[in-house]
């Protein structure tokens, strides 16, 4: 089968050893025949051979009078016999009409056996923005958050249904996002869920915290303090949770009794009392001085009291 270079089907020539592109591989490996790959320079594949509908809508349909589909179609053809197909290559040197009688005998049947798993799968492809969000038809899609990533490809795949946009990652993959296509022009077409952050970091977060505490009641209380008074900051509150935890990990039970009894609702209060405790704890209980290691085997003379009363009373020592 002779194929012009198309970026649809061929990716590089390599040397003769041909890259084809993953689409058409599969196709190829199905069919079973073999690839004739047109060189930038074949004449065969130049001019009016590559730009067919061109070639005719340029030609043939300018200035013409569309009448019925059948007419059309029949004028055509006609016109083709007796320009395109008839009159002689510029390159070749040869009628394609002619080429084409000689060149058909020597076709081969292909298989009709296909497998058309793949003949419904999306092709159309939008970049997701940094702010979460593709454009189709002069609209802006949402996806949910954390979709866009710096060091990821960020394509998405569009599949169109009657009036729904479906989006994924992949083309056979699950879907991503759905959206009613809007009608409308320069629209931000987001769904809610899609702004949310994801919560599974932060649970996480606090079982891991919550199994360093004996009362789990208290714990709980303290969680609860932190997500009503700070709705947006949760996240930075438990990271000062876990910073005091690892810090002080021998005071943070009774810090939260504290905390409670003193009626405080903020992770950096809990810090406050678990430091305060730290260095009172330290204060309590002094580390012992250890003995000079040069000295520790000398030990000292033992001598009776009248030796010192002696030296009290000026006499002196025998």
């Amino acid at each position: 089968m002779v194929y012009d270079q198309d970026a649809l089907l061929a990716v590089s020539e390599n040397a003769g050893d041909l890259i084809m592109t993953s689409e058409f591989t599969k196709y190829h490996q199905a069919r079973q025949f073999h690839i004739y790959l047109c060189r930038k320079s074949d004449p065969e594949s130049k001019g009016k051979v590559e730009q067919v509908v061109k070639f005719v809508k340029n030609n043939f349909s300018k200035n013409r009078i569309f009448g019925s589909l059948t007419d059309w179609n029949l004028s055509c053809q006609a016109w083709l016999k007796r320009t395109g197909n008839y009159k002689v290559h510029h390159n070749t040197k040869k009628r394609p009409s002619e080429v084409h009688a000689l060149e058909k005998q020597h076709l081969k049947k292909v298989s009709g056996t296909y497998i058309f798993e793949n003949v419904l799968v999306p092709s159309i492809t939008r970049t997701i923005q940094k702010d979460n969000v593709i454009r189709y038809e002069g609209n802006r899609y949402s996806v949910p958050r954390g979709t866009y990533r710096p060091d990821a490809p960020n394509i998405a795949y569009l599949q169109v249904d009657k009036n729904n946009l479906y989006i994924r990652l992949k083309q056979t993959g699950s879907i991503l996002a759905k959206h009613r296509i809007s009608q409308g022009k320069g629209l931000i077409i987001s769904d809610p869920s899609h702004r949310e952050r994801s919560t599974s970091k932060r649970e996480m977060l606090i079982l891991q915290m919550e199994e360093v505490f004996i009362d789990k009641e208290n714990f709980q209380w303290l969680v609860e303090q932190l997500k009503e008074r700070y709705p947006r900051h949760v996240n930075d509150q438990l990271k000062v949770l876990q910073s005091t935890i690892k810090s002080y990990p021998n005071h943070t039970e009774q810090a939260l009794i504290e905390m409670r009894r003193l009626k405080m609702t903020s992770a950096n209060d809990f810090r406050d009392i678990a430091h305060s405790l730290f260095v009172q704890s330290q204060k309590a209980s002094p580390s012992a001085i250890e003995p000079n290691q040069k000295y520790k085997d000398l030990v000292a003379p033992e001598r009776s009291e009248d030796i010192y009363l002696k030296v009290l009373a000026g006499g002196k020592n025998e």
